[in-house]
């Protein structure tokens, strides 16, 4: 059978380079009486010559069409390579007696770990070079890196596909060998025992969830591991780490709406943990400890969280006492325990927030920001006993920049701004918080940046992105690649849509489950404001997302294909009904307390009539670039194989469609900052091309 056309030969260079044209093979779901027909269902089959056969000649009209652009593409590139400082040193932070960082070398994709004992001004011990590692692999990504509590030993783990399957190695720091012992497939969690010869590590399951936890003593076969829980609820996702006060390992079971954590005294580590509170549907809990307490942040009565803390001695919930209580307007982030402090993580009125409690006193204050929209992320805080938070501020505008707080005298050191090279000068750039209204009314939060200069003559090159999902906060964050775009008069707009917490846990909740098309119509407000308030037009206005952003890209041409030029789909999950359904998929099971559960009716009615896939119409589209990743093991390839095979054969459009598959790699894309860039690179050339910031035009 010869399964589709085109594929013979790559893409002529001719005037008229045409797309390959998968086969239809019908296929049909049948569930609650409603009978599916899904034409490209044989692309998940790996094996089948034609699906690799078809993947390719997709990579190869992308090449031959956007061919005229190779030399923008490495204009950009440079561009953007020329602002990085690529011999860097981050922050070194101290943990014991020692100095840890990492270091980056020009010309080497990955970076190098380090530590100095004693001082800053002691001789450099290399740790790891991850580009001798990553040598002869087309792919590489460090999972676990942690060094024993007496620093002697670096556990480490390594994934060259992509997988997100890891090696687990020991390296003995003192003798520079190797541990004979090398454990296949974790995952990313794991954690010492204080007795420097402990490891708890977690494996998956075929559904790529992590379910085992096992106890392993450095020196003895594998054979002798102990297998310490498993888990078998397909909804529950396991995970183990520490305490900073090293006194306790933590062993977190949870699902998207559900937590259990157990404990257990890292000094004896092969003791039995013990539960906290047993699970409960909806209730979810983190635990963090503090001398004689823990520190509990829970939902249960509590939409947006609130705090409590209960004795060592006896956890369980009938002695937990409310330190900080719920409020409505405020959502407890975490919380972050050391010697005398307690740092209180919150997000009000869509801004992160820090707060310090001094725990001998009670006493508090806020650390303040001063720009109009922001981001902080926790920095690396190993030391309990310490007066110094360290923590990463950042902006639209301000590059990432990591300080030092003193607790105490509330002075703040900062230790580092990322360089951007070139001379950049923040001040010639402005961000903005703006307001969409949706169509409920909702005001939704915008977030705006631009170059001093840009007015709103409607004809803006603007980019607008968004996410929306699993209540992930989109970060109003710094990024020099796009100074590539700004300096251009590009316009960059963040949409924070439903579906994240931006504005607490009632704006998650509002966008999931049967209330997940608030999200689509939001990201669509923001689109018609921006129209509305005269920054760009639906010729100048492409759009961006990846992964669950992706989908929300699927959503949004489906309903208003008019609004935009040009759309970017990363690693897109568009076939929802049929990924979900199918519990062998990876953590498809853990996703029906995200999206729903399509086994019942109501749920699988609703995901269909916004599923992109399922909703492909005979109808125009805009010029649409679409990225899969062969080994992604979170949103499959053939989900964006099929959804561009069905948009080939049925949009009635002539706009460029392009799929673009790395063979080699999972859902992060490339591996290797240089990598990384080209993929960039690549996307921007693709939007000028639709802006006409270039007179470089596409070979179609």
């Amino acid at each position: 059978m010869q399964p589709m056309t085109n594929l013979n030969q790559p893409p002529a260079a001719s005037p008229k380079i045409v797309p390959p044209i998968a086969e239809k093979r019908p296929y049909i779901h049948s569930i609650h009486g409603d009978d599916r027909l899904d034409e490209y269902f044989w692309m998940r089959d790996r094996d089948d010559p034609a699906v690799i056969a078809y993947l390719e000649a997709e990579n190869a009209y992308t090449k031959a069409v956007m061919q005229p652009t190779e030399a923008l593409q490495e204009q950009l590139y440079q561009e953007m390579l020329a602002r990085i400082q690529e011999t860097d040193l981050s922050v070194p932070y101290r943990k014991g007696n020692y100095y840890y960082y990492t270091r980056t070398a020009e010309g080497l994709a990955y970076p190098i770990y380090c530590r100095k004992q004693g001082s800053l001004d002691a001789e450099e011990e290399i740790l790891l070079d991850e580009n001798t590692l990553a040598a002869g692999h087309e792919y590489f990504d460090i999972g676990v890196f942690q060094v024993s509590p007496d620093h002697r030993v670096l556990a480490y783990a390594t994934d060259t596909t992509g997988a997100e399957l890891f090696t687990l190695y020991f390296l003995d720091l003192e003798t520079r060998q190797l541990y004979s012992e090398t454990i296949p497939e974790v995952y990313y969690s794991f954690a010492w025992g204080n007795d420097n010869r402990t490891v708890f590590y977690t494996q998956v399951d075929e559904a790529h969830r992590p379910y085992k936890l096992f106890r392993h003593t450095l020196g003895t076969p594998l054979d002798e591991d102990v297998l310490i829980h498993h888990e078998p609820d397909e909804a529950f996702y396991l995970s183990v780490g520490k305490t900073r006060s090293e006194a306790y390992l933590i062993m977190s079971l949870g699902s998207k709406v559900t937590s259990e954590v157990h404990y257990l005294d890292a000094n004896t580590p092969t003791g039995q943990f013990q539960v906290i509170q047993p699970r409960k549907s909806g209730v979810e809990y983190d635990v963090e400890h503090h001398s004689d307490r823990f520190y509990i942040v829970t939902n249960e009565n509590a939409i947006n969280f609130k705090l409590m803390q209960t004795p060592v001695t006896n956890p369980s919930p009938e002695h937990w006492q409310e330190v900080i209580p719920h409020r409505e307007d405020v959502m407890l982030s975490g919380v972050s325990a050391f010697k005398d402090h307690l740092v209180i993580s919150e997000r009000e009125k869509g801004l992160p927030m820090l707060r310090v409690r001094k725990l001998s006193t009670g006493e508090e204050h806020t650390i303040t920001f001063p720009e109009p929209t922001y981001e902080i992320y926790g920095g690396v805080n190993p030391e309990f006993d310490t007066t110094t938070l360290r923590f990463t501020y950042t902006s639209l505008v301000t590059p990432s920049s990591v300080f030092d707080y003193d607790m105490d005298t509330r002075e703040r050191e900062l230790k580092k701004e990322t360089p951007v090279l070139g001379g950049y000068d923040k001040t010639q750039y402005v961000s903005e918080r703006l307001m969409a209204i949706a169509p409920d009314r909702t005001s939704i939060p915008l977030s705006l940046v631009y170059k001093q200069g840009v007015e709103r003559t409607g004809k803006n090159p603007t980019l607008l992105t968004g996410y929306g999902s699993y209540g992930y906060s989109y970060p109003d964050s710094f990024s020099s690649n796009r100074l590539t775009l700004l300096d251009r008069g590009v316009v960059v707009a963040i949409a924070h849509i439903r579906g994240g917490d931006e504005m607490g846990r009632k704006w998650y909740e509002d966008g999931k489950f049967l209330k997940k098309k608030n999200t689509f119509t939001d990201f669509i407000a923001c689109a018609e404001h921006l129209i509305q308030t005269g920054w760009t037009s639906p010729d100048y206005l492409a759009i961006e997302g990846g992964s669950a952003g992706g989908l929300l890209m699927g959503a949004v041409v489906n309903l208003r294909p008019d609004l935009f030029k040009a759309v970017i789909a990363q690693v897109p999950f568009v076939d929802v009904v049929t990924t979900i359904l199918d519990t062998s998929l990876p953590l498809s099971a853990m996703e029906w307390e995200e999206w729903g559960n399509p086994n019942d009716k109501t749920y699988y009615d609703y995901m269909k009539s916004y599923s992109p896939y399922d909703n492909v119409e005979a109808k125009d589209y805009p010029a649409m670039l679409i990225t899969a990743g062969l080994n992604d093991p979170r949103v499959c390839y053939w989900e964006p194989a099929k959804w561009t095979a069905k948009l080939r054969a049925l949009k009635t459009d002539n706009n460029v469609l392009l799929l673009k598959t790395n063979m080699g790699a999972g859902h992060s894309g490339a591996s290797g900052r240089y990598e990384r860039l080209k993929e960039i690179a690549f996307e921007f050339a693709f939007l000028f091309t639709q802006w006409g910031l270039t007179n470089v035009k596409l070979a179609v």
